[in-house]
C-alpha cells in the first residue's frame, strides 16, 4: 500500500498576472516569544490570491491560521516578509465583539464603522439592521452585553456593508439558526462572485464546495494546492 502523500511545507506563489492580483504573501513569517519561548506561529508562508478567487485555509489548532488572517488584516504585522496588496481588505469576521467599543451601544459602532471608513451612516445603518435582524432595543443596548451571536450578526453585517474587495473569514461563515446561516452564505458566496475570500475553516466540505484553492498549513507552514480533493486527502492525513 502507498504511503499517504506528504505536505512539503515550503511552497512559492503561482505565477499570476498584476492586474489580476488582490493580494500577494511572499516569504511571511510570525515569532513571538513567551517566557524565553520562541513560537514561529507562520513560519514562511508566500502564496497570491486573484480578484474573485476564493482561497480556504485549513489546518489543526495551533497551526498558524488565525495568525495569518490578522497579519493579512493588519491586526498583526508580519516578523519578516511582506503582505501587498491594491484592494480593500475587511477585518477577520471572528473577532466578533473584540471588533467593537463595548461601552458604545449598536448604532454607535454601526456610526464609528461608516465614519472610519467614509460611508454615510444611513445607509450602513438600514443595511447592518436589515442584515443582522437585530431590533431597535437590541441595537441601542451597548455591545458588551450583547451575546456571542448577536455580536457576530452585527460584525457580519457590517463588514458586508462596507463592501470590500476581500473579505476574511476567520472559523466563521455562519451564525444563528439554519435559515440565517443560510443567508450569509448566499450574501458571500452567491451574491458577491467578484470579492475575493481568504477564509481559516476546519471543514473540508465547506472547502471543497466554495473555494477554488486550498492553502493547508501545519505547524506555521503551508501549501497551496489547486487540486481540491488532493487537498482534502492530505488534510486527512495531518
Amino acid at each position: 500500500m502507498n504511503a499517504p502523500p506528504q505536505l512539503p511545507m515550503q511552497a512559492l506563489p503561482p505565477e499570476q498576472p498584476a492586474r489580476d492580483l488582490a493580494v500577494s504573501v511572499v516569504g511571511v513569517s510570525r515569532v513571538f516569544d513567551s517566557h524565553g519561548v520562541t513560537i514561529r506561529a507562520v513560519d514562511n508562508v508566500s502564496f497570491r490570491v486573484g480578484v474573485g478567487e476564493r482561497i480556504g485555509i485549513l489546518g489543526g489548532n495551533g497551526a498558524g491560521k488565525s495568525t495569518l488572517i490578522k497579519m493579512l488584516a493588519g491586526v498583526l504585522l508580519p516578523t519578516s516578509g511582506s503582505i501587498t496588496t491594491e484592494t480593500s481588505i475587511s477585518w477577520p469576521l471572528a473577532l466578533g465583539s473584540r471588533f467593537f467599543e463595548g461601552h458604545l451601544n449598536g448604532y454607535d459602532n454601526i456610526r464609528f464603522v461608516a465614519r472610519l471608513y467614509r460611508r454615510r451612516y444611513q445607509d450602513v445603518l438600514e443595511y447592518v439592521s436589515a442584515f443582522s435582524e437585530l431590533t431597535h432595543d437590541q441595537l441601542r443596548t451597548p455591545v458588551r452585553f450583547y451575546s456571542s451571536g448577536m455580536s457576530m450578526r452585527l460584525a457580519f453585517a457590517l463588514s458586508l456593508s462596507i463592501d470590500f474587495d476581500c473579505l476574511l473569514i476567520d472559523e466563521v461563515i455562519a451564525v444563528g439558526d439554519r435559515r440565517f446561516q443560510q443567508k450569509c452564505f448566499d450574501e458571500v458566496f452567491t451574491k458577491r462572485p467578484e470579492r475575493a475570500i481568504i477564509m481559516a475553516v476546519h471543514s473540508v466540505d465547506i472547502v471543497r464546495d466554495f473555494c477554488d484553492r486550498t492553502l493547508i498549513m501545519k505547524g506555521g507552514k503551508a501549501r497551496l494546492f489547486d487540486d481540491m480533493e488532493l487537498a482534502a486527502r492530505i488534510y486527512a492525513t495531518l
